[in-house]
């Protein structure tokens, strides 16, 4: 009988990759009670719900500020978030979840203080409406310097049309990359460190950014932490507009993937290069005067001549 990924696996299972020794040092935690937590919602045209999230999210403790990032919505999301206590930034068009995530934290570290530890970094999904409360499990594991990036496992969403194709393709990429095999790698509801944010920026376009977060902090030694949530969300149904949605997560997982693979080979042919130019630059044997054999050079009595090698290129299957 085949498992899928994740089952009879503990979900609190810490993952961290070991790294080189150049590794970053890990940055000293303050102390918990003192450890402010701001939530990031982006939203674009969430009207109908933004005003129950915003309200769950204020409920989760340590949560000292709630920022929308309204992301070009030609409704009324961002006066409602307002009005329900959020602080609210806007686009004026429609830059896509990464850059709506990215200019939250950067407006989330202007109000960090400056002698102080910078908040903590909520990201919920604006369509969560009241059981967005129920993302407070996500903050105790960072909290506690037990994980950088915790993510939220959900349960199954009622009317969800998905096959679980997007989510294959990121979890073996992840798996191919890091070694670990995430259960719900497209969940968006995640709880992270400052450090471990600029880590993954400049973060993956569109739907892929959850992917190349994931695969960029494991990357860099971070620790990540899959938790059971229980979040619903507006799930994708069987129609056209689900079925575009789901081509679009597609699309831009599968840029995410390609970019880092790219990067992957950039930075090992630049450390190969790197190596080559280090032995070619040794330092060479003093040449015999003029007339003389090398043969007969106290310094190469008995020796082989030396040579240079040349490194292979070998493409490596996947």
């Amino acid at each position: 009988m085949s498992r899928a990924p994740g089952d009879g696996m503990n979900p609190l299972r810490v993952i961290r990759r070991r790294v080189p020794d150049t590794a970053p040092i890990p940055v000293q935690r303050p102390d918990p009670q003192n450890q402010r937590v701001a939530a990031v919602i982006p939203a674009k045209d969430e009207e109908e719900r933004i005003a129950a999230t915003v309200r769950a999210v204020r409920a989760i403790p340590h949560v000292d500020l709630v920022l929308v990032v309204d992301d070009g919505s030609e409704d009324d999301t961002q006066h409602l978030a307002r009005g329900a206590g959020a602080v609210v930034v806007r686009h004026s068009h429609n830059r896509g979840k990464a850059s709506a995530m990215e200019t939250g934290a950067a407006v989330v570290a202007m109000r960090d203080v400056e002698a102080g530890p910078a908040r903590l970094l909520l990201f919920v999904d604006a369509d969560l409406g009241a059981t967005a409360v129920n993302a407070a499990p996500l903050v105790p594991p960072v909290l506690a310097g037990k994980a950088d990036l915790s993510i939220a496992v959900l349960p199954k969403q009622p009317g969800a049309a998905g096959r679980g194709i997007v989510t294959g393709l990121a979890r073996r990429a992840i798996q191919r990359a890091t070694g670990w095999a995430p259960m719900q790698p497209l969940s968006g509801q995640r709880c992270m460190t400052r450090a471990a944010f600029d880590a993954a920026t400049p973060l993956a376009h569109g739907w892929g950014v959850e992917t190349g977060m994931t695969m960029d902090t494991l990357l860099q030694g971070f620790a990540v932490v899959e938790v059971p949530c229980d979040l619903r969300h507006r799930a994708s149904g069987k129609d056209l507009a689900g079925q575009l949605h789901r081509a679009a997560q597609y699309r831009d997982v599968a840029m995410a993937v390609a970019a880092r693979k790219f990067r992957h080979y950039k930075q090992k042919v630049t450390r190969e290069a790197s190596s080559e130019s280090d032995a070619a630059g040794e330092p060479q044997p003093p040449l015999p005067p003029d007339g003389q054999n090398l043969s007969e050079t106290p310094a190469s009595a008995g020796e082989p001549a030396p040579t240079v090698s040349k490194r292979r290129w070998r493409s490596r299957r996947r």
